[in-house]
């Protein structure tokens, strides 16, 4: 017996390498779903599952000290604030094997932005987020955590 829904058509097969699989949930949350979908664009309902999981997996890896993980750290500041840059600048080499990368940028005549690429074990990049951020003189610092991209499909 086909398992089409009313509208009689056979269902399509998964790509090869791709598996299907049903989910079962309130409506209210499918309603709350459909609502995510269509409020980040999403082409379809599997595009934002996968999305989720990876998040999930992500979120897991970033938990593990030990995982090999990726960030950025950005930060704004006020470039005129006595030696904050030359504290930023030490904490940046004491930290030069997880710093890949750093952009700055300057914002208006006193306010700069820098984005630090970090790459290292979970432990190691929050502690150069966490120093960073915590300098005197930032305005304001935010840690972006991802992955790889190693292991997602």
């Amino acid at each position: 017996m086909s398992s089409a829904r009313s509208t009689g058509r056979e269902p399509e097969e998964p790509a090869p390498g791709t598996t299907r699989f049903t989910v079962s949930i309130p409506e209210s949350l499918h309603r709350a779903f459909l609502s995510y979908l269509e409020e980040r664009r999403y082409p379809n309902r599997s595009e934002a599952v996968r999305d989720l999981i990876r998040n999930a997996l992500i979120e897991e890896q970033w938990a593990d000290d030990t995982s090999e993980v990726v960030g950025t750290v950005t930060l704004v500041y006020d470039h005129h604030i006595r030696e904050l840059t030359d504290r930023l600048t030490r904490v940046q080499h004491e930290f030069h094997d997880v710093i890949i990368a750093t952009t700055h940028v300057h914002l208006d005549h006193s306010n700069c932005l820098e984005a630090i690429v970090l790459r290292g074990t979970a432990n190691r990049v929050r502690a150069v987020a966490y120093q960073l951020t915590a300098v005197r003189g930032v305005k304001h610092g935010k840690l972006v955590c991802t992955g790889s991209g190693a292991g997602l499909a």
